[in-house]
């Protein structure tokens, strides 16, 4: 860039921050979450970072980040992303049981006014879907509610009202994902008489603590090339907490053809368009496995435009080298050490998207053939974190 073009861009910014301070009449909005976890332990936790859907490079960094998570904030939710020292920031995120509550700071320079057609709060749960992904609608609000903070009248000072929701059933766990995101969030709205109003929002990150289904059976399942291939791999269970243990075995009972080595990943797939039941649905019918590699980036589907992300979180080797009939291997995959944000599965929420996991065993022979077979487990919440 040159200078000449730095300098303009320059001029247009302090342009633009003149006339949105105009625009604004010089008010600032403050939205302030009242409760920490060491008020509220079992309802609000902090996080050392904002949920999303990349993964990190480094595969330590989810197990450092649980270790520090219970550590005291650098600073408090609404403090620019920064903390003291320029460290991190770290986010709170609360209990669906939590009333969501806090404080709206209004603030004037001073020697000014503004007058207002009514000050109002209100609480939103969005399902937001990327416009260039998707046709149609690109949000849906589930929850939706509204009060009046102050009535039409003017503003000269510095006020500070508190605000409640309580009560507010959250059916949804927060999700950042790659075309859909589930958020709640606080805005306070400012209106004005022939002007459009002065907004301000806060997000509010939800999780929801589950319990183990009653029906957690072990995946058990043989797959193979007649006359070449034949295993049998099997799961302790069907149903993992985010923090458990996969635990498992691969039991080779014909082997004729040369394996070179054989590996195993967890693999996130993000499905969302209209009418996502009934994608989801043929594709449990579809199965997965044969020769060849699995999915591993994004598509779309003709069918009510389903678009269709697929991550591989993790992959590592559990075996390597020619394996011999009857030799059997063990599978231990520590769900908490995947460098990513994991979330509980999404059961074609609303009928817009889903989020499902699969365990994926891949084989590969001597001439770089891939013989492969995912199998979905289900996942859930045990504690906020």
């Amino acid at each position: 860039m040159t200078v000449g073009t730095r300098n303009k861009l320059e001029q247009d910014i302090d342009v633009m921050a003149f006339f949105g301070g105009l625009a604004t009449g010089g008010l600032q909005v403050k939205i302030h979450l009242t409760g920490t976890p060491e008020t509220h332990p079992s309802d609000i936790f902090y996080l050392r970072h904002r949920p999303s859907w990349k993964v990190r490079k480094n595969v330590f960094a989810a197990i450092r980040g649980h270790a520090a998570g219970s550590a005291p904030p650098a600073l408090g939710p609404n403090s620019g992303g920064r903390g003291h020292g320029g460290g991190p920031q770290r986010i709170m995120v609360y209990s669906c049981e939590h009333d969501t509550e806090g404080e709206v700071t209004l603030t004037m320079p001073h020697g000014k006014k503004l007058d207002h057609m009514g000050i109002q709060v209100k609480f939103f749960g969005r399902i937001d879907m990327e416009a260039g992904a998707h046709e149609g609608r690109p949000n849906y609000d589930f929850i939706s509610l509204s009060k009046e903070l102050v009535p039409p009248g003017a503003l000269f000072d510095t006020r500070t009202i508190p605000f409640n929701f309580r009560g507010v059933e959250k059916i949804h766990e927060s999700y950042h994902g790659r075309n859909v995101s589930v958020k709640y969030f606080v805005l306070v709205s400012v209106q004005r008489q022939w002007l459009p109003p002065i907004t301000q929002e806060h997000e509010v990150i939800v999780q929801l603590p589950g319990i183990e289904p009653s029906i957690n059976e072990p995946i058990k399942m043989e797959v193979g090339i007649e006359d070449c291939l034949h295993i049998e791999f099997e799961y302790e269970k069907r149903c993992y907490h985010l923090h458990d243990v996969i635990c498992g075995k691969i039991n080779f009972l014909l082997v004729r053809i040369k394996i070179k080595h054989m590996e195993l990943a967890v693999i996130r797939r993000e499905t969302s368009g209209e009418g996502v039941a009934i994608s989801a649905a043929m594709a449990t019918a579809g199965g997965g496995g044969g020769a060849g590699g699995g999915p591993t980036t994004g598509g779309k589907s003709d069918r009510n435009n389903i678009v269709t992300e697929t991550q591989t979180l993790l992959k590592y080797e559990i075996m390597d080298g020619a394996p011999v009939k009857g030799e059997l291997i063990p599978v231990r995959l520590y769900l908490r050490g995947i460098p990513a944000d994991m979330t509980p599965t999404y059961h074609a929420e609303n009928n817009r998207f889903a989020v499902r996991y699969f365990l994926n065993l891949v084989l590969v022979d001597e001439e770089d053939r891939r013989y492969f077979k995912q199998q979905e487990i289900i996942l859930w919440r045990k504690e906020l974190g």
